[in-house]
């Protein structure tokens, strides 16, 4: 199975959410928090405003709340404001604002790629195998709080509604999304560097169907760009698009065959079921002397049940996946019931028509779930 080589992936960096809904010490500034997040970001001390006692809270509404560029410049920052009942739900809004600040297109990726997050998970899949893949997925599901974004400032009307703004320095925001850019392209390029024989195999097409996901990723990093105004040296049009990867991986499958091999079949009907549902997956199922077969034993069994008129039989169909140049199974699929009928030949036919039904309703979810663990590993 291939490896991603290891790449430092801006680990560690995280959105901060500055402050938090108790009560500070007495004497000492209540937004301090937040002030000092800021002057840290911008490496200027704290914006320039009102200057506010330690512990006395402003009367007057800073013009901040009804237009954050009053205090934030348009030139160096995007900014956006937020309001609750108290401290934290303010902040979690200023910065849900400023998310909406960069418009459906970036959210429409992140839709894209935090689904495929799930979608692993909910697989049994795991990301922990790479470490720079797992990076990669964690700072993208981070994206919809916006990597980079800071609390500048809160305010409280003295009756019951908090403020808080939102700002991203546009400068800082560059570099840090630039650099982002830039190590999922180095993870991209291992990812589907690869030789032709490689591209004739599952783990070639699960290799570009991530490199996909990543490349999505990208596009909302580059929306970002250019939002604050800044390439910071990334010229959008170098960027390969998750949809160019995704069709190259369709022409991969084209070039895959599965085999389907049945044991004690009936006028073939399994082993059309199970090739319809590779063919839906885009696979096309070829002969048994190729590198992937599905091997599958039917067996049917007569049911001992004095008790009934009726003729009953138990099947059973078992089927492994085989990768026959690593002489192993990638996906275990087993599926059982009984039926019955006035005669034992009725009660097979039925069985037979069962288990064509469950693997019209099921094989499809399975082979599906193998593919998503396999892009996990990758």
């Amino acid at each position: 199975m291939f490896k991603v080589a290891s790449l430092a992936l801006m680990t560690g960096m995280v959105v901060l959410f500055v402050g938090c809904a108790t009560t500070p010490p007495a004497g000492e500034d209540p937004d301090a928090a937040a002030h000092a997040a800021v002057a840290e970001m911008t490496g200027s001390g704290r914006p320039a405003a009102a200057p506010v006692q330690p512990g006395v809270r402003p009367t007057g509404e800073p013009g901040w709340v009804t237009d954050p560029y009053t205090m934030y410049s348009k030139n160096d920052y995007v900014a956006a404001v937020g309001y609750g009942d108290d401290r934290g739900i303010a902040e979690k809004n200023a910065l849900a604002a400023l998310t909406g600040v960069f418009g459906q297109s970036i959210k429409a990726e992140l839709d894209v790629v935090i689904g495929y997050s799930e979608s692993v998970s909910r697989s049994g899949g795991t990301v922990s195998q790479n470490s720079s893949v797992q990076s990669a997925i964690k700072i993208i599901t981070a994206l919809d709080s916006l990597v980079g974004a800071q609390i500048g400032d809160v305010w409280y009307d003295g009756k019951r509604t908090h403020y808080a703004v939102a700002v991203m320095e546009k400068t800082k925001t560059a570099a840090l999304y630039a650099d982002m850019i830039q190590s999922h392209q180095r993870i991209i390029t291992d990812l589907v560097t690869m030789s032709d024989a490689d591209k004739g195999t599952l783990d070639g097409y699960a290799r570009y169907q991530l490199a996909a996901v990543i490349a999505d990723a990208n596009q909302a990093y580059t929306n970002v760009l250019t939002i604050v105004g800044s390439s910071a040296g990334i010229v959008p049009e170098d960027l390969k698009s998750g949809t160019y990867y995704r069709r190259e991986a369709t022409e991969m499958v084209k070039n895959i065959p599965i085999g389907v091999a049945v044991t004690n079949d009936r006028s073939n009907r399994i082993q059309s079921a199970f090739a319809a549902v590779i063919n839906k997956a885009g696979f096309k199922s070829g002969g048994t002397s190729g590198r992937y077969v599905l091997k599958v034993q039917v067996t049917l069994d007569p049911v001992d049940n004095p008790n009934q008129s009726n003729k009953f039989v138990r099947y059973v169909v078992v089927a492994n996946l085989m990768d026959t140049t690593e002489n192993s199974v990638l996906l275990p699929f087993s599926i059982n019931g009984r039926e019955g009928h006035l005669s034992i030949s009725e009660a097979e036919n039925r069985a037979i028509m069962a288990a064509e039904k469950k693997i019209n309703e099921s094989y499809g979810g399975e082979l599906s779930g193998y593919f998503l663990a396999l892009l996990s590993k990758q």
